[in-house]
């Protein structure tokens, strides 16, 4: 599976989100609370849903499923104007993302996570970027379908040579 490497301007997100970990996942509760007030959201760009995740630079440096992060769902709108009582704002930062598309259950996600980061990334002459990983969930997009398809967003920068030059 090979990503499209793209540049993308900054995006607003507006949604909710929840702390917590891969071995305490709280992820239907937080889509559970987000999709029934979805539409009070006034301007959203599309109809796409944000699955989006913010980690500690060292998240992944070792792996633990014990720690803690913050995911959000949410929509994409072009500014802060009517944000809902309680839902809140979060802007990704523009930026350089490896873009897969993945294709089947939900519940098999863990093993493209696994090819990306295990395979895919030391091999591609990018490293992490500290900035938000997102889904993207459109109108294909159908759960535990076979046939669902999203988007996964993975912030890369270029991995510098000993040289200073770039790959």
């Amino acid at each position: 599976m090979t990503p499209q490497i793209t540049e993308i301007p900054k995006k607003i997100i507006v949604g909710n989100r929840l702390t917590m970990s891969i071995s305490a996942n709280r992820t239907r509760e937080l889509w559970q609370s987000f999709m029934p007030r979805r539409n009070e959201i006034p301007n959203r760009v599309s109809s796409d849903l944000f699955s989006l995740q913010l980690y500690d630079p060292q998240y992944f440096n070792p792996f633990n499923p014990d720690t803690l992060f913050e995911k959000w769902a949410g929509v994409e709108v072009p500014d802060l104007t009517g944000v809902p009582v309680g839902m809140e704002t979060l802007t990704i930062p523009a930026g350089r993302y490896a873009v897969f598309v993945y294709k089947g259950p939900a519940s098999d996600s863990p093993q493209i996570f696994g090819y990306i980061f295990g395979t895919w990334l030391p091999a591609s002459g990018y490293l992490l970027d500290d900035r938000p990983h997102f889904e993207i969930l459109g109108n294909k997009y159908k759960n535990e379908g076979p046939y669902s398809e999203e988007e996964i967003w993975i912030p890369v920068t270029r991995q510098p040579l000993p040289d200073g030059q770039y790959l």
